[in-house]
């Protein structure tokens, strides 16, 4: 018996398609993520709780979804499912520039947040390639980070409070909205990160950080990340701007980008083993660029640099900022690489870099990974250079040479992307075992009919 009449019964304010209907559509990062049997878009939070209820008591699963750019499987869904479309829940409700809070509804894009708050000289703090379509629920729910967590921190750092429908169809409301409050467990936390595994956020309280009024980039050839971290902690002491990125591309990756984007030998300096990004933040564009050629001139014999380049036009900063973000490029190359992302303690990024090279080619001599990342808080994406999907076997193998060590250094084996499906194993074998029974408690306590995106994360079963 079709889902669709009840559903509609139920949330009848709500859009509602069938799976016939999913079929046609874009399903966003992942083919899996409309395998459900119908969506739901309501556009308020009391539909929300409306659709959490009618699925409660029929124990059907239930998935949000935000922008699906998710690249974990945390937002795939199966047949028998219902997805919950935050899409309609997209309005900006506050933005107050005296206490620099926004209130936001979960739908809300990053990008749709950026543009608001620029109007008043702020910014979240935060940033994504994906920020077109990314919503700030789905950000708050993964614990997004992106090129600015190294000085702002990450979605956990961003929120100062939340609104979330409990499994049960309860609205959890603490939408503070001040920095202090020491008033008991601050149970926001477990919706931050938990990947609507624990409930559904709905509304944000974010806070909001003065945005540097122009920008400066360079690209800067080194020959190892300690050469390029000597450079970042040269620009975090400066005074009079801000440094607001700080990427890091190998040479593969970076080899393999300019190829992909047709940029022509000499267009910019790449032949170095490793690429700099670097954005820099002041009150004018010639300030940035002043400061990022004084600054790289005066480090560049301890910092060894082989070669640097500053942005004379927003266009060539837009060429080099492709290199880091078009990361599509390689999943045109291979099909379904093999794609991670770790955090590694700063002072090891080379000699995490090196073993995991060694590692690799133990396995099979024609791996050679494509790594970059976000230098100044150690948070490495790695690519496989091979098609997918491969064998559990041999991807749990390529797992076990990546994570090794990481939780013992104080690193972690999934930095910014979450757990999802994609990494459930890998959680298993890699977590700390007291820490995953105490998320099964937590789950089988909130979520008990384990209804609540069913197995992604923590198994509630």
């Amino acid at each position: 018996m079709s889902l669709l009449p009840s559903l509609r019964a139920a949330c009848p304010n709500a859009t509602v398609w069938d799976a016939g209907e999913l079929a046609s559509r874009d399903p966003g990062f992942d083919t899996r993520n409309f395998g459900a049997s119908a969506l739901v878009r309501p556009t308020d939070t009391a539909s929300v709780a409306a659709l959490v209820k009618f699925c409660a008591e029929r124990s059907i699963g239930l998935v949000a979804q935000g922008g699906r750019t998710g690249l974990a499987g945390g937002a795939a869904t199966s047949a028998g499912q219902v997805i919950c479309d935050l899409g309609g829940l997209n309005r900006i409700e506050e933005i107050d520039p005296f206490a620099r809070v926004a209130i936001v509804q979960a739908g809300t894009t990053l990008g749709a947040l950026q543009e608001a708050a620029a109007v008043h000289g702020l910014d979240p703090g935060i940033d994504l390639a994906a920020r077109g379509s990314a919503t700030i629920g789905g950000m708050v729910s993964t614990n997004a980070g992106g090129i600015m967590a190294f000085r702002n921190g990450t979605m956990r750092h961003r929120v100062l409070g939340l609104e979330a429908v409990l499994p049960d169809g309860r609205t959890f409301s603490d939408l503070t909205r001040v920095l202090k409050t020491s008033a008991g467990y601050d149970l926001k936390h477990l919706f931050i990160g938990a990947e609507g595994t624990l409930g559904i956020v709905t509304r944000v309280a974010l806070r909001l950080d003065p945005v540097a009024r122009a920008s400066a980039t360079a690209l800067v050839g080194v020959p190892d990340a300690a050469s390029a971290q000597r450079i970042v902690l040269h620009f975090l002491g400066q005074t009079g701007t801000r440094l607001t990125a700080a990427e890091i591309l190998w040479r593969r990756f970076a080899a393999a980008m300019q190829k992909a984007l047709g940029y022509a030998p000499g267009q910019l300096p790449l032949e170095a083993p490793c690429l700099l990004v670097l954005g820099l933040g002041a009150d004018s564009v010639e300030t940035a660029r002043a400061a990022l050629e004084d600054g790289l001139a005066a480090i560049w014999e301890e910092a060894a640099i082989v070669d640097g380049l500053v942005a004379s036009s927003e266009a060539q900063a837009a060429a080099m900022w492709r290199l880091r973000e078009e990361t599509e490029q390689i999943e045109r190359m291979h099909h379904l690489p093999p794609s991670f992302d770790v955090s590694v303690p700063g002072g090891a990024l080379d000699q995490y870099v090196a073993r995991i090279e060694a590692g690799l080619k133990k396995i099979d001599a024609s791996y050679a990974p494509y790594v970059f990342g976000h230098l100044a808080d150690g948070n490495l994406h790695i690519s496989i250079n091979t098609d997918g999907p491969l064998s559990h076997e041999r991807h749990e193998a390529i797992e076990d040479v990546l994570y090794a060590g990481l939780n013992e250094s104080g690193g972690s084996f999934s930095a910014e992307h979450g757990v999802g499906l994609d990494k459930r194993d890998a959680y298993e074998r890699h977590a700390d075992p007291v820490k995953r029974e105490l998320a099964r408690m937590i789950k089988a306590m909130i979520d008990p009919g384990n209804v609540m995106n069913p197995g992604k994360v923590v198994s509630g079963e």
